[in-house]
């Protein structure tokens, strides 16, 4: 099989010559830049400059020759982008090593920190030191509230969080006329190069990005205080995200395989809203974007949910989504034997291969292997399992623990 054909033949529940494995696919199975030269030179392959290309989360860019050693069969649409040393700045690492970070962030020091900015300079996250991360730090409609708001400059603010604003390679260009006949030719381009399954990341969220304008307290008290104003946002962000996915995969659908959409529903106890919740406010939203998605391209539907959200997957499967990632093993009602039980035939389980909490960080090589082994033999009879970590491999993980992981998975 290629990679290409080891993916989708999952995703379309059939079994594989192998366990199909992302690495770095997504912004969410990833690398952290302070952990990738580790790793390099753990594998003793020559040392490359950190390219870090999600500024939030300071993930780095996953070399070929990574890629190739621990036979990885995904890629993402932003690789297709900024291919010369033009397109990317110097910058440093949390530990004061040195980085390349792509040429459209806008940061700088202020003081002992590091802030992100937008293009229009407004502060949007800060990065104190010995902090691995940026948070958030303006949440543009905080002041506002939700009350009787007509929404009617939604799109101009949707840029201005930390998540929406601070972009990643391929989001930084315009959905114009330009900006669309670019992403074509690049992905086009990246499909000619690889047979590894190709993600396009959308976002489209629906619960996630008002907890980014309003901050997520404010929003979830809304969602029980002013339930019809909450549903008309969510309605809003729907005619938004539309309209975008329309241009969007209109220019790159013939050239991806699957199409990433986010929305966190989980956390680490169960759901964050009940089931009723999830119906009335983003069920009807879903399950129109992900088939407009569908009808528009030959493209598979994943969303990315961290936590425990075992009590949604029958409405999430009902609104047509395919896979569903991370598979937050450790969180409450998400062990993998009773997930594949009850819907391992209608959903891909994309992730759930190894605990990145307590067994990647902390466990030995051989705990690790031993842990993965188990998780590959629930999750892979029948097919719709992609092997992914948990989530983003974080800087303190040991790189032994890293390569023990993927060997497993090819041993499995």
């Amino acid at each position: 099989m290629t990679s290409r054909e080891r993916i989708l033949s999952a995703l379309n529940h059939r079994e594989t010559d192998r366990i199909p494995i992302d690495l770095s696919g997504h912004r969410s199975s990833g690398i952290a830049a302070l952990a990738y030269p580790k790793l390099r030179a753990f594998l003793d392959l020559p040392p490359r400059q950190v390219r870090v290309y999600d500024m939030v989360q300071q993930l780095a860019v996953v070399d070929e020759d990574v890629l190739d050693r621990f036979g990885v069969d995904t890629i993402e649409m932003g690789r297709a982008f900024l291919l010369r040393d033009e397109d990317w700045k110097e910058w440093e690492l949390p530990d004061g090593s040195p980085c390349l970070i792509p040429g459209f962030i806008n940061v700088e020091r202020q003081g002992r920190d590091w802030v992100v900015l937008s293009d229009e300079g407004q502060e949007l996250g800060l990065q104190k030191p010995g902090c691995l991360y940026f948070e958030q730090t303006h949440f543009p409609l905080l002041e506002r509230g939700i009350a009787g708001d007509d929404f009617s400059d939604l799109e101009d603010i949707l840029g201005d969080t930390i998540w929406t604003g601070v972009v990643h390679p391929g989001a930084h260009l315009d959905l114009d006329e330009s900006g669309l006949a670019e992403m074509a030719r690049a992905a086009c381009d990246l499909r000619s190069k690889t047979d590894r399954a190709i993600i396009g990341l959308f976002g489209g969220n629906l619960f996630e990005v008002p907890q980014m304008l309003y901050r997520m307290d404010n929003y979830l008290f809304y969602l029980g205080m002013y339930p019809d104003d909450v549903l008309r946002l969510s309605h809003c962000l729907f005619e938004t995200y539309l309209k975008n996915l329309e241009k969007w995969l209109g220019s790159v659908g013939p050239y991806i395989d699957i199409v990433q959409f986010g929305d966190d529903l989980g956390g680490q106890a169960g759901p964050l809203l009940s089931p009723e919740m999830y119906r009335r406010f983003y069920k009807p939203f879903h399950t129109r974007l992900w088939s407009r998605a569908k009808e528009l391209a030959d493209v598979k539907v994943m969303l990315h949910c961290c936590g425990g959200v075992r009590e949604l997957l029958p409405d999430l499967i009902d609104a047509g989504l395919d896979a569903i990632n991370p598979v937050q093993v450790n969180a409450r009602g998400m062990e993998a034997g009773g997930l594949k039980r009850d819907f391992g035939r209608d959903i891909t389980f994309w992730g759930g291969g190894c605990d990145t909490r307590d067994v990647l960080p902390h466990g030995t090589p051989e705990e690790v292997a031993h842990h993965v082994s188990e998780q590959a033999r629930v999750l892979r009879p029948g097919g719709g399992f992609v092997f992914q970590q948990v989530h983003n491999i974080l800087a303190d993980v040991p790189p032994v623990n890293i390569a023990a992981m993927f060997e497993t998975v090819h041993e499995a």
